[in-house]
């Protein structure tokens, strides 16, 4: 006799099943009828079983810890989750490639995403960044164009570098993430063995209405371990994943060190480089680097779909006390996230239990595709009966109201501001680039070399020329090890 499981098998309306196995047919071998609603069920389904992928950062993986603070911040904040020494904040972290899809390797030579979900008693706070301190463009009209150029090509679905340095070649802004891209540090052994960075300048402010400028940095305690082409290329696809699942399996804890620098307004209206210009860093020496927390992963996600391909990180996701700035590419990604995560997974998207403040909420939104799934905290049922207007005659009866408290000071414009397209093509692309590049060892400078000469090879005579011109803008040794490398394979 089968075993009987005490757990019955049901279909999605709660109802018992009692063969699963078999359809419905108009004899042993004739045609399938249309009553066979369960087959309907489960094939229907089926087809809808994945989500449209990220168009970047597709291909990642996830686990969940915490951090512990280290510093009281409350001297520039009144973020609550940053106050008070010792402080715990549970805390989901995603890492991903970004330009290739699922079927991409976790080796590929990428930036990497490194984006944390802190979970707060305010709500959710969520820090969108990568593991470099930079990225290609200060502009975001520019990102679907950088995008496309990055991807395969569309004739043929193949790879072609050709078309990335024909973008960057014209795209001066772009050379300094160019750089770091090819350098030693393009491909990391590891999610563990890397930093991570906010990137773009945000802002904190405190209870007197004082804000101040702050870069996010994420110091890996377990060393940075980066591979060469030749070393990635005998890497299983799967490996970075399969390199944090197990280590947080076997109780071996990635860590990092939580580290911020600050800038006040007042520098930043007189400092000597645009500090919201995110193709720029903030130089240590000026703005050194002050360590606030600690962060621990020690619990991986029990259901890959559902926490972390499901998983939906916005810069917008912000709380009391911690704030945007007028980098224009945070302020892009201040709509463009939310937005792609609408069309990925739907309007009620922060229901998912990944992406639901573990903290009493209570808004006016209805409706809209899965409403009323129960989030993290308590039931939703799409909220129920209560009102769903505001301003209404229920505040009193506790319906909710806005908080005149946390609100934002206010940020002036500058003087004279003329609403129109500002182009900084012709802004210092290359000084900080330089500044990278004379920092590294001649076998890091030979392995950049290498790394671009590989690639560029396969560009066009002009983007080479074009590319050639902006490294020796940033230092000409650069240029020259470059031009040597493309006539050594040739």
């Amino acid at each position: 006799m089968k075993k009987t499981s005490k757990c019955p098998l049901t279909s999605v309306n709660g109802a018992p099943i009692s063969n699963d196995q078999t359809s419905i047919s108009a004899g042993e071998h004739g045609p399938l009828t249309f009553d066979n609603f369960r087959m309907f069920e489960k094939l229907a389904h089926f087809n809808r079983e994945r989500i449209p992928e990220r168009v970047v950062h597709a291909r990642g993986c996830g686990a969940y810890g915490t951090f512990t603070l280290n510093k009281d911040m409350s001297k520039h904040t009144i973020a609550k989750f940053l106050q008070n020494e010792g402080k715990k904040t549970d805390i989901f972290i995603r890492f991903s490639t970004v330009g290739g899809g699922q079927d991409s390797s976790d080796y590929a030579r990428d930036p990497r995403g490194f984006a944390i979900k802190f979970y707060t008693e305010e709500g959710n706070w969520d820090m969108v960044g990568n593991n470099t301190p930079v990225f290609f463009l200060r502009d975001p009209i520019k990102f679907p164009d950088f995008v496309h150029s990055q991807k395969k090509n569309p004739v043929t679905n193949l790879p072609d570098p050709g078309a990335m340095f024909e973008f960057w070649g014209n795209t001066p802004q772009s050379l300094h993430q160019m750089t770091i891209l090819m350098s030693d540090r393009g491909i990391p052994y590891s999610y563990r063995h890397m930093h991570g960075f906010s990137s773009h300048t945000l802002s904190m402010w405190n209870d007197q209405g004082e804000r101040v400028w702050v870069k996010w940095h994420f110091k890996t305690n377990q060393g940075i371990k980066n591979l060469t082409n030749e070393e990635a290329a005998k890497m299983p696809s799967f490996g970075a994943q399969q390199d944090l699942v197990e280590s947080i399996d076997k109780g071996n804890f990635p860590s990092w060190a939580v580290k911020v620098q600050i800038m006040s307004e007042a520098q930043a209206h007189n400092y000597q480089i645009n500090p919201f210009d995110l193709t720029k860093i903030w130089p240590h020496a000026d703005f050194p680097l002050i360590e606030v927390g600690h962060m621990e992963l020690n619990r991986n996600v029990e259901n890959y779909f559902a926490e972390t391909e499901q998983a939906a990180f916005s810069p917008g996701n912000l709380v009391p006390g911690l704030g945007a700035s007028p980098d224009k590419m945070l302020q892009a990604r201040l709509m463009a996230y939310p937005d792609a995560h609408r069309y990925r997974i739907g309007a009620n998207a922060n229901q998912l239990p990944v992406n639901s403040p573990r903290c009493p909420f209570h808004h006016y939104q209805r409706d809209g595709a899965m409403a009323g799934m129960p989030p993290a905290f308590g039931s939703d049922n799409n909220q129920g009966s209560g009102v769903n207007f505001y301003p209404n005659d229920q505040i009193t009866e506790g319906a909710p109201a806005p908080q005149p408290e946390v609100a934002e000071p206010p940020l002036p414009l500058e003087n004279e501001a003329w609403v129109k397209p500002h182009d900084t093509q012709q802004d210092d692309n290359f000084t900080q680039a330089g500044a990278l590049y004379r920092l590294m060892s001649d076998e890091q400078k030979n392995q950049l070399a290498n790394n671009i000469a590989g690639a560029l090879i396969h560009a066009s005579g002009h983007a080479q020329a074009q590319m050639l011109d902006q490294m020796k803008a940033a230092d000409s040794d650069y240029a020259e090890r470059v031009k040597n490398a493309m006539a050594a394979i040739s």
